[in-house]
């Protein structure tokens, strides 16, 4: 495993970071996200980049994720009660939560489709973002 100082962080850092000061712990839990895009909540993040940063808090990593959401680097995921989830696909798209696993999967929009033909919105309604979330359960095969 390649790490880092705080002072040398990776020449090939995506661009959407730039702009946002990058700490060590930052780039470590954007990182983490990007590699393992299963919609972790904090705790998951704070429990799985402990190799990786053994004295990282769990405030530090709630400090991160902050900062990546307002920079719009990841997007902050609710669902009903549930822990706050971190999605790093910035892609329109909404969420399957499959109730059996517990596991969350994008949903894309399939290209061409527009949202007002299969929704009932009021006249005029322009739409400028999506936030879907269905519920309900895989078949067994494919969890």
């Amino acid at each position: 495993m390649v790490t880092h100082s705080p002072d040398s962080l990776p020449d090939d850092m995506p661009a959407e970071i730039s702009g946002l000061r990058m700490t060590r712990q930052r780039w470590e839990v954007y990182r983490l996200l990007m590699e393992q895009r299963d919609h972790p909540t904090a705790n998951d993040v704070f429990m799985r980049i402990k190799d990786r940063l053994p004295n990282i808090s769990l405030a530090t990593v709630y400090n991160c994720l902050e900062a990546l959401v307002q920079h719009g680097v990841i997007r902050q995921v609710n669902f009903e009660r549930e822990s706050s989830r971190f999605c790093p696909n910035l892609q329109e798209h909404g969420h399957f939560h499959d109730k059996a696993s517990g596991k969350i999967h994008d949903v894309t929009i399939k290209p061409g489709v527009n949202l007002a033909d299969v929704l009932d919105l009021p006249p005029g309604t322009v739409i400028t973002g999506v936030e879907i979330t269905l519920r309900g359960e895989l078949p067994a095969t494919s969890h």
